[in-house]
């Protein structure tokens, strides 16, 4: 018969590991794509608890520092930066960013999260995608990612026209339609090998549904967006 004691032990070593186990987010949900330009709603400061909210960029691309600075998509000069465009690390892993809406979360626990999606419909299915929340929206629906992807659309604002002097190829809501609007005049030369990148490793996917599980932040994305949590340690590997 197991002593009483070692019951308490076991609680209590349980205990000690639920403020970490409880906070990782995961299930199944669906992917949408946008690129607006605008100004990430987790760049402004007190948004989360992280070390500091994610850069912007001026027009041409150059990091601002003022997290305060005014958005593009409201007559300011922050914009979403070009190299928070996806990329592929192998044939069936990407890096990249994402607005992001979870059930049973707030904006404070999903800014700046990173997120494993393992693809399950479409040419993508089986492929495994790790994305850094830069963004919520108020369109978004529950364990709903809005991959940013240059060319994915701009959806309810537009930005890009205030950043690179002319609108991007593609319609609103779901952007262009084929790899050679990527290679068009109309296309920034900043923007044109995320476009790509929808084509080749992303295989012209149309909102491949997904699992999803919370994972602490590579540093290639943390590299890129400035932001680490201060509770990322918290997760498991990607």
């Amino acid at each position: 018969m197991v002593g009483t004691s070692t019951f308490t032990t076991a609680a209590a070593v349980l205990l000690s590991l639920a403020p970490c186990l409880g906070l990782a987010a995961s299930g199944s949900g669906r992917t949408t794509r946008y690129w607006d330009c605008c100004k990430p709603s987790c760049s402004w400061s007190g948004k989360a608890p992280v070390g500091k909210p994610v850069g912007t960029c001026s027009a041409n691309n150059s990091p601002l520092s003022d997290p305060n600075t005014k958005s593009g998509c409201d007559g300011g000069s922050a914009f979403t930066c070009a190299n928070m465009s996806p990329w592929a690390v192998s044939e069936d892993l990407a890096y990249g960013f994402a607005a992001t809406s979870i059930s049973g979360g707030t904006e404070s626990s999903w800014c700046c999260a990173c997120y494993k999606l393992k693809f399950t419909s479409g040419p993508v299915a089986g492929k495994t995608m790790i994305v850094q929340t830069t963004n919520t929206g108020g369109d978004l629906g529950q364990n709903h990612f809005d991959i940013l992807m240059p060319g994915g659309g701009v959806g309810l604002f537009d930005g890009c026209t205030a950043q690179y002097g002319k609108p991007l190829p593609g319609q609103q809501y779901g952007g262009v339609s084929s790899r050679s609007e990527c290679d068009s005049s109309s296309m920034p030369q900043a923007l044109k090998a995320g476009c790509q990148w929808r084509f080749d490793w992303f295989k012209g996917a149309d909102n491949p549904d997904m699992t999803f599980e919370q994972v602490k932040c590579p540093s290639q994305l943390t590299g890129i967006s400035g932001c680490t949590r201060n509770d990322d340690g918290s997760f498991p590997n990607a």
